[in-house]
């Protein structure tokens, strides 16, 4: 089967991103920030012109970190805090929460040290990841602030997939449908 993609300009930056087989009936259209500074900072940019005032970034690992990163990096080398997909020795302890993503095939959890929680009670708080569809790991994310004791005062992203678009509570860069088994956008 020859691949498909989907065109579109992102933060000023035109991309062809492939389009994935989600299941036999959608194919999601794949946005991978890793390895692409000029577009992690494009994106970092404009979304940090739309952001609300906020303490800390909160992210999820893997592909939210190099959006966090730069986003904090051009804000004046802010702290960020990221939610690991599993322990860290270095943890202090540990807060968990489970996320089922779209883009994930099992059931994982999320993990935030003690110390970041602490630093997060009682702040304001930004969550950003790349791409929001279902919310899932939104909602985990949203989770590990409440139960810290943090104050959501935003929540960013890049793309928004699919009805993500409709959101009143989310700020993004650009829609992104989804597709149906022959790539014609929903």
């Amino acid at each position: 089967m020859e691949q498909k993609y989907y065109h579109m300009t992102i933060a000023g930056c035109e991309r062809d991103l492939p389009l994935c087989p989600l299941n036999e009936e959608l194919m999601i259209a794949g946005f991978v920030i890793f390895g692409d500074p000029e577009i992690t900072t494009a994106c970092a940019k404009e979304l940090l012109a739309r952001a609300p005032e906020y303490d800390y970034i909160l992210t999820a690992e893997a592909k939210g970190i190099p959006l966090a990163h730069e986003m904090a990096r051009l804000a004046g080398n802010q702290k960020y805090i990221l939610a690991r997909k599993a322990p860290k020795l270095y943890m202090t302890g540990v807060t968990e929460v489970t996320v089922r993503s779209i883009t994930t095939a099992k059931e994982q959890k999320l993990y935030l040290d003690t110390a970041d929680a602490e630093l997060m009670r009682g702040k304001r708080i930004l969550i950003v990841d790349d791409v929001v569809s279902l919310g899932d790991s939104l909602h985990a994310l949203e989770q590990l602030v409440l139960h810290a004791g943090g104050e959501i005062c935003g929540r960013m992203t890049i793309l928004a997939e699919g009805d993500a678009k409709d959101r009143d509570d989310l700020i993004y860069l650009e829609p992104l449908p989804l597709f149906d088994k022959n790539g014609n956008a929903l």
